[in-house]
This record gives structure tokens, sequence and C-alpha cells, in this order.
């Protein structure tokens, strides 16, 4: 049992609580969307941030609200432009969902964001943590919001030694949470949390003689605080050697296509291509790989570029080769969609961040040309 108990010492958890939000109204980060409580912004914020750095997310997030400043105008806007506004910050499930989201809230709802996190959590993409953070900043939802930065905030705060993947040890985290949880202003307090792990509670290294909970820390106090979160063992991750192709078609034009919408990546163009298989070499990969998705038969050329690539479960070396169509009438066999276009024209589409360096190879190969 830690020194703070939910049971035996309300009074200290409260007290504590209030605390952090004392230490949260001086030294709050200034943030966009902590400068509005229009829901749609909110919630915008919060599926961005998710698997993505603050400093990384902040241009995206006021580029994005330029172009979709309203829930409606989101709604409205084919997958496509919204995959567009959302290139370059990866996780692209996060823009469909977010997409169908607002669709399905201008649809049922007529346009008004659901209030509670019960609510919240039957729209598309948005999870416990997300739903929860929500409804408390942009609502005023007495709930906590713990994510895997506030688990190690609180893990190290009450000394628990325990993995906070397991679904026991998350409970105990959110009964603690909740009882620190000052009545009528979660949406202040999760956020001093978030700020605490974003600032001083880092994951290596954290800042232990700036913090407003340093005197009751039960792992600063026992100098365990870079032991804990107790961290899952991570597997191997596995490798896939992929080959893609720059398929000409004879009057300077090159192939794309779409991947289909509930594939990894869906909705993003690529230049096509597919995984090699045992014993099989990248030329013959590329050959099976076009003809199975699009009817068609191509000549492999050079190796033109090499891409290394970390994907969350498996790493990638993308070997991109130079093409020509040969025959074939192609069609979407394994795909949305195919388009020939110039290389002007591939600033319209959405692509990886991998096909995003072979389009600037490309343009980096004919400026020298």
């Amino acid at each position: 049992m830690t020194a703070f108990d939910g049971v035996r010492e309300p009074e200290k958890l409260s007290a504590l609580g209030r605390r952090l939000l004392a230490w949260y109204e001086r030294h709050h980060r200034d943030l966009p969307w902590r400068h509005t409580r229009d829901p749609y912004a909110i919630w915008v914020a919060e599926i961005m941030l998710q698997q993505t750095r603050v400093e990384t997310m902040i241009p995206h997030y006021e580029r994005f609200l330029a172009r979709f400043p309203t829930l409606e105008s989101l709604a409205a806007a084919s997958l496509d432009e919204v995959l567009k506004a959302w290139e370059g910050l990866g996780y692209y499930a996060r823009a469909r969902n977010l997409h169908r989201a607002a669709q399905q809230v201008v649809q049922e709802l007529g346009g008004h964001m659901p209030p509670t996190p019960e609510a919240l959590l039957l729209l598309p993409g948005v999870g416990r943590y997300t739903a929860a953070a929500i409804a408390s900043i942009a609502f005023g939802q007495d709930t906590v919001a713990l994510d895997g930065n506030l688990h190690r905030v609180l893990c190290r705060l009450f000394g628990i030694d325990d993995d906070p993947g397991r679904p026991s040890t998350r409970r105990r985290l959110e009964k603690l949470a909740q009882a620190m949880l000052p009545t009528g202003q979660a949406g202040d307090f999760n956020q001093a949390l978030m700020d605490l792990g974003a600032t001083i509670c880092t994951p290596t290294n954290p800042r232990c003689l700036l913090c407003p909970a340093a005197d009751d820390c039960l792992a600063c106090r026992e100098g365990i605080q870079n032991d804990l979160p107790i961290r899952a063992t991570r597997t191997h991750q596995p490798h896939r050697d992929v080959t893609a192709g720059v398929i000409w078609d004879g009057n300077g034009r090159l192939l794309i296509t779409q991947r289909p919408p509930d594939a990894m990546l869906g909705g993003l163009w690529e230049f096509p291509g597919g995984k090699r298989r045992p014993g099989e070499t990248l030329p013959d990969c590329l050959r099976r790989e076009i003809a199975e998705e699009l009817n068609m038969e191509i000549e492999v050329g050079e190796l033109l570029y090499v891409v290394e690539h970390t994907f969350t479960h498996f790493a990638m070396t993308l070997f991109v080769f130079d093409c020509r169509w040969l025959g074939g009438n192609p069609c979407c066999l394994g795909c949305s969609d195919l388009r020939w276009v110039t290389l002007e024209e591939l600033d319209a589409f959405a692509f990886p961040v991998a096909d995003q360096k072979i389009v600037a190879f490309l343009r980096s190969r004919q400026r020298i040309a």
C-alpha cells in the first residue's frame, strides 16, 4: 500500500490535486488549443497529439484549422483533401477517422459534438483517453484522462512498480487520479498532469527539484524515479523488403495508385509495388506485384533509390526501380484508384513519408538534368 491511499487519505490526495492546479496556473504551456473552448478545435488537437510531439504538431494544427475551420467544413471535404491537409503528420488512420467522425456528427447529431465520454467513445478514432480529454477540457465533465505519459507520472508519484499496461494497474491509477481531481476543474487538472509529464516528470532524468509534487513523490523519495514505470519487454521488430516502381507511360507521365481505405495508410497515394516473397529477386517481386494489382506488364530498369523506414510494428527497406509500361490495360485489382500524372501534378496528392522521399528524389534528379 502506498503512502497515498484513496480510501485512507482522501484529504491528502485532494490537497495534492489543488497544488498541481496552482502550479499549472503559473507554469502552463501556451498552446493554441488552450485559447478556445470550441469542442471541434480541441478535438482536432487531441487527435493530432496522438503519436505526435507537441512542437511537431502545432504548425500542422494551425494549417489544418485554417483549411477546415469548422466541423461542417471538415465533414463536407473529400477524403483526398483531408489526407493532403494531414500530410506530414503520419498515422493517417487518425485523419480518416476524424473525417468519418465529423460526417457522423453532422449527419446524426446536427453538427453538435457530444459532451460526455460515453457518447464521444462512439465516434470513430476516439478512445478512452481522447474521450475523457475532450469531455473534461471542452465540456467541463469531471473525468480523468490518462495516457502513457500520465501513467508514468502517477506510477512515480505513488511508487507503483506494476506494468501500467495491465488493466488492473490502469484501474488503480485511474482511482488515484479521480481521488485527486478537484470538482469542476477536470480540464485544467488533466492538462496540469499533461504538462507535468511533458516538462518535469520526463521519461528519463526527471527534473524532480522543480516538481510541485516532489515532497510527496514516493519514487523521488526512494531515488527510483528513473526505474518507474515498469516497462513490458518489447518483442523483436520484424523487417520487410518492399519494392516500388516509378512506371512511365512514354509520354512523360508516371503511375501512382491509391491504397484501399481499409488498408494500412488507407486512402494515401503511392508508387505501386509490394512485399518481396522468400527467395524472390527484387525485379521479379515488382513484376509480380504490378501484374497482380494492376494487370500490367512492365520492364524493370535500374534501381533508383532505397528508402529505410520504420513503422510502429515493423521496419521496411523500400527498393525503388525505374520502370516502363510494356502492355496490359491498367485496372484496380489491388488498389482503390490509379492516375497517370506528371511530376508537377504530384503536389495535389497525399503520400506516405516513404513515398514523399521518392517524390523528392525524382524532383532533385529532374533539376540536375
